[in-house]
């Protein structure tokens, strides 16, 4: 088994930040390259770290992102407020252009998208998010990685030691009672951050039989054990 030289995008949201978290800590991921609009806040051995404004164009960085075999493309911006022209933009052309960009670079790469609970793969329904989040889950499976997946969280239960910065953790202590709650009545709508980074970490290592991973799908692959 091969170590995992990572690249993470949205290590400054809370599912990146969560998944950056547990690659560092993690014995099978050697190498960890976060590109991001502004530092992570994080110093570690593994981690390198490029601050790029462009994500939609990273051909500057083609000498930098060579030589990685698993991307964990956390980057994301809500729906609310745009218009389908701006969303697709900044979720589908965003994402396809850097993404297209690291396939030609490293063609052996696991490429882990997070997309989202509701996701629409016939890309034809009425939800906007939801059909350009389809359309990017599937032109994503198109690119010439060794493998996509596509995790489709609903609600995630952050955890500390986190930078309690982030607006996600100070409404979290507000809110806890609520995942707690979730977990026992809808345990298939809450997935805890710590299940979806491992489940991340182990497509890599192991591979999974699906390209779309729903609730039961991550929580069981966040199980598989991976250690040598």
């Amino acid at each position: 088994m091969n170590k995992l030289k990572v690249i993470i995008t949205g290590a400054t949201g809370m599912v990146g930040e969560g998944v950056l978290y547990e690659c560092l800590n993690h014995p099978e991921v050697e190498k960890v390259l976060v590109i991001s609009r502004k530092p992570c806040g994080y110093s570690h051995p593994k981690l390198t770290e490029i601050i790029h404004d462009d994500f939609s164009d990273i051909s500057s960085l083609s000498d930098r992102i060579a030589g990685y075999n698993a991307c964990y493309f956390c980057l994301g911006v809500t729906a609310l407020g745009k218009s389908e022209a701006e969303y697709t933009r900044l979720t589908y052309t965003l994402t396809l252009n850097f993404a297209q960009t690291l396939a030609s670079h490293n063609p052996e790469m696991t490429f882990c998208y997070i997309s989202g609970a509701g996701t629409d793969s016939t890309e034809k329904g009425r939800t906007m998010w939801a059909r350009v989040k389809g359309k990017t889950e599937n032109d994503l499976m198109k690119l010439p990685f060794k493998q996509v997946y596509n995790f489709r969280p609903g609600g995630i239960e952050p955890f500390l030691p986190l930078k309690p910065s982030q607006t996600y953790y100070k409404t979290y202590k507000y809110l806890g009672w609520l995942f707690s709650l979730m977990k026992v009545i809808t345990p298939n709508m809450v997935i805890t951050l710590k299940d979806l980074a491992a489940a991340m970490i182990n497509a890599s290592l192991t591979g999974y039989p699906k390209n779309v991973l729903e609730m039961r799908d991550m929580k069981a692959l966040a199980k598989t054990n991976t250690l040598k």
